[in-house]
């Protein structure tokens, strides 16, 4: 982003270099290795932001207000974040860049899978050699104020917080502002800090800082410290310093966001091209055409730049909105009123919106901001009260959990956003946390392991190699209550479940509820896959907590039901000039005996959207009705007429 030349101005602290502040270094980092990591310095880090506080002029509550929003406060033991990022202050370095193939390129899944016209398997790469905005170079330009290396400023939370702190400085000292002890005077510092290019986005950002220091946190770190912000309740900041940051007016015109975030338009082109082929997505008049059901969170396995030019490609593929994870900023591409091209099953598809997030699903220490997170959280609660979507995982879906919509597409589904993403927190920001709905002896569980200490080892995060250790939100599913039995496999796959980071054949998810099979000690088996699936449970240190829940099982002489990736309408139901399509079973059943918890009760329905012309778009619905169930770790449906509801317990 071009910024405004900085002036001459006042050297940062007298035995720092002295070096003119440039807009482009206060604007926030791709990715680098994961140095090992250093503990704070003695006294630990909350002296670390009392003393960077001191040295710098900058007040505590701001400096820790910021890194709250960066980080938590968490050090991620010198790994770098999904956009490069390091340490509490989320400082970035691009010197190591990401380099990686958008999933959506990788010509494994359809992404718009509608089986009613060809596979569209996109092959497109992202540009090579980008710019590299400021927002992602903010860690050199702290080594250039404080005169610690960039190394340090990786690995050493306590030089971390300094790095932040001498960038706060510099930023309030290029808009003209004293070093002030009162935070009031700091806002517009903290929204150029937020490496937002835009002002509306720095606006939310800085607003969310202040909003934790009015409230004030406590949180214990990765590192097992105790870190405290005191509330502030009085705490009004100059908005008007806004004004002077330097950044670009933005416009809202065309979007569909909560006033609590704010929202870019980055059309994707809805265009013919070719033989009569268009893309990236149909036009469409939901709700009233088809109902919204889900959100799909997706991770964009790309960085930001090169994301955001492949969804404005007409022959590439389409999503409702992108987040970035240095400053949560919004981009809508696709109304919601249309389909976008996103989960690779065209029946979650017609019926979803979809969110992709910044980040990258094999690389554990690739941490996501908590200003994206909180972002996200924003929009999917706004989303959600919009169309009437419950905030369960039943409704609220990681790509991971779209079933294939045919037995021969299983395989091909993708994975993210992977065991990494935090499911826990993400709904603590949705106001609706997993929580014990239940008795014990309640017949159901809800999987909700603690984040942080819930570390699985994970396979082929690079390529024959075991990932790093890291918290989780999934837990691993063996054959028998014995983690030497197998792993569960998944008959759609075909093939032998291993650990690998892709491999969910024997992975539950935070969130998920299923119906318990049997206990053995400290071991609790589900129904999973049409199977009985164990995972360890102790008492002293639970991974699933009692619910309650709606249960289906094969009606009374039905030895087993087929399961279906997607709730088609019978043949007798579409009209003609638009092609029946196969209600087709997934490889799977469901056997008598065995309960699964059950979501909505929906109408087969089809969405027919084969060419350009919206006038030849139809809906066709009939009379079959179908249950959606947690069924493996991803969802799947039954047929109403092959099961009946059964009590809890």
């Amino acid at each position: 982003m071009p910024g405004p030349v900085t002036p001459p101005g006042p050297y940062i602290h007298t035995h720092r270099a002295a070096v003119a502040v440039a807009s482009a270094a206060l604007l926030l980092p791709l990715l680098g290795a994961a140095p090992s990591a250093a503990k704070a310095e003695a006294g630990g880090l909350q002296q670390a932001f009392t003393a960077a506080a001191a040295e710098y002029h900058v007040p505590q509550s701001v400096l820790l207000g910021v890194s709250y929003l960066q980080s938590r406060w968490d050090a991620h033991g010198g790994a770098p974040s999904v956009t490069g990022g390091y340490g509490p202050m989320h400082l970035t370095d691009v010197r190591t860049a990401l380099a990686s193939v958008p999933h959506h390129s990788e010509r494994t899944e359809d992404a718009r899978g509608d089986s009613a016209r060809p596979a569209h398997h996109p092959d497109v790469r992202p540009p090579a050699d980008e710019e590299i905005p400021a927002r992602l170079r903010t860690l050199p330009r702290a080594a250039e104020l404080t005169g610690l290396s960039a190394e340090k400023l990786r690995t050493d939370p306590a030089a971390n917080v300094a790095g932040g702190a001498a960038l706060l400085a510099a930023a309030q000292e290029y808009l003209g502002e004293p070093l002030s002890e009162d935070p009031a005077d700091w806002y517009g510092a903290v929204a150029r800090f937020s490496g937002a290019d835009d002002s509306a986005t720095a606006a939310v950002y800085a607003n969310d800082v202040y909003e934790v220091m009015r409230t004030g946190e406590r949180r214990v770190t990765d590192t097992g410290e105790l870190v405290a912000l005191a509330a502030q309740p009085g705490v009004e900041p100059r908005t008007a310093q806004l004004d002077r940051a330097g950044l670009r007016q933005p416009s809202a015109e065309g979007t569909e966001c909560p006033a609590a975030v704010f929202c870019e338009r980055i059309p994707a082109p809805y265009e013919a091209f070719g033989d009569g082929d268009h893309g990236n997505h149909d036009e469409a008049d939901r709700p009233t055409s088809s109902p919204i059901r889900y959100i799909v969170v997706h991770d964009t396995e790309g960085g930001w730049e090169g994301v955001i030019n492949l969804v404005q490609d007409p022959t590439y593929v389409s999503w409702h909105y992108s987040l970035r994870s240095t400053d949560g900023h919004i981009a809508q591409h696709v109304r919601v009123k249309d389909v976008a091209w996103h989960s690779g099953n065209w029946y979650v598809n017609t019926h979803s919106i979809g969110l992709e997030h910044e980040g990258f699903l094999a690389q554990p220490d690739s941490w996501y901001t908590e200003a994206m997170y909180k972002s996200s959280a924003r929009l999917v609660a706004f989303l959600a009260a919009r169309y009437g979507i419950p905030l369960d995982r039943q409704h609220i879906l990681g790509h991971d959990t779209v079933p294939g919509p045919t037995a021969a597409t299983v395989p091909g589904m993708h994975t993210d956003p992977g065991p990494y993403w935090d499911w826990q927190h993400y709904f603590e920001l949705l106001g609706r946390p997993f929580t014990a709905t239940g008795q014990a002896g309640s017949g159901v569980v809800t999987i909700r392991p603690d984040y942080a200490t819930n570390q699985p080892v994970y396979q082929d995060c690079v390529k024959g190699q075991t990932c790093a250790v890291h918290g989780s939100s999934e837990v691993r599913l063996y054959a028998d209550h014995d983690e030497k039995a197998a792993l569960i496999k998944d008959a759609g796959l075909g093939t032998t479940p291993t650990p690998g980071v892709n491999d969910i054949s024997s992975r539950v998810s935070t969130g998920q509820q299923y119906a318990v099979a049997d206990t053995w000690g400290n071991w609790t088996a589900i129904w999973y896959l049409g199977k009985k699936a164990w995972f360890r449970n102790p008492p002293n240190r639970p991974v699933a907590v009692p619910a309650t829940g709606v249960l289906i099982t094969p009606r009374a002489g039905r030895e087993s039901v087929p399961v279906y990736g997607r709730a088609y309408p019978e043949a007798s139901a579409y009209p003609a000039g638009v092609p029946v399509q196969a209600v087709s079973p997934l490889p799977y059943t469901l056997p008598q005996g065995q309960r699964y918890v059950a979501g909505d009760r929906v109408p087969g329905e089809y969405f027919y959207a084969s060419g350009y012309d919206i006038g030849t778009h139809r809906v066709v619905r009939g009379g079959d009705l179908y249950y959606e169930i947690q069924f493996g770790h991803r969802v799947a449906f039954v047929r109403a007429a092959d099961v009946t509801i059964v009590p809890a317990g």
